[in-house]
């Protein structure tokens, strides 16, 4: 007889509650660190405005962590709905799919923010490879690094498709490489470069190492379509 199996559970239970903690401490600190430029944005994005909040990368910031409840409480609307129609893994399914678009969405609409000379200025492309990661400095690999970095992270979580280190790594490509497109036709005095096409995918697949334990762990879980219910016998 196995006495240690019924002890499984609170040791898991508390690993992930210890998580948790962490990750709001880590986001309590970062946002403690840049209050002051997210508190120049907070007067404009409080009263609604456009112009100051949304058109700002402060403003944005701000936004995105104000939001945060609210991912929260979709998360837990989708994960009750699903748990209630049997559906298995239904807080990671529901947490990847928020995380991804709550992650990714705020990045994607800063690289997006059209420059001074937008409509004005013809779209530039920068194809040779390394030219720009050199003066990037490391605030701008790092704000490259995180722009796919959700999708990585959630992406394989969600759809067993995608787990797949070098899967992510080609779609975090991709999507750069349509924000890139996206920059030059709308021309929004931005410099398409292969460099942020690089750096983007290669924070996806990074974030995708960070999360591999996990959706390893929903690869070999039961699969998470509606458990069917048996009729009884005779």
């Amino acid at each position: 007889m196995n006495h240690h199996a019924p002890r499984s559970a609170p040791p898991r239970r508390t690993r992930r509650i210890v998580l948790l903690g962490l990750a709001v401490l880590a986001v309590a600190g970062a946002a403690f660190l840049v209050r002051r430029p997210l508190m120049m944005a907070a007067p404009m994005c409080m009263a609604g405005q456009w112009h100051g909040c949304f058109d700002t990368f402060n403003g944005v910031v701000l936004m995105t962590l104000v939001a945060l409840p609210l991912a929260a409480l979709v998360v837990w609307a989708l994960a009750r709905g699903r748990r209630a129609a049997g559906v298995a893994s239904a807080w990671r399914m529901s947490l990847a799919e928020v995380g991804m678009v709550h992650g990714t969405v705020p990045f994607v609409w800063m690289t997006m923010m059209p420059g001074a000379g937008a409509s004005v200025v013809p779209g530039r492309v920068s194809l040779e490879p390394l030219r720009d990661l050199l003066v990037m400095g490391p605030l701008g690999i790092a704000g490259n690094l995180l722009v796919f970095a959700a999708l990585g992270f959630f992406a394989p979580m969600r759809f067993a498709a995608l787990a797949s280190v070098p899967r992510i790594l080609a779609l975090g490509a991709g999507c750069s490489l349509l924000v890139e497109t996206a920059q030059y036709v709308l021309r929004l005095d931005r410099v398409s470069s292969v460099d942020d096409v690089l750096v983007n995918a290669t924070g996806a697949a990074l974030a995708a190492l960070a999360s591999r334990r996990w959706w390893r762990a929903a690869a070999e879980a039961p699969s998470d379509r509606p458990r069917p219910v048996l009729a009884p016998a005779g």
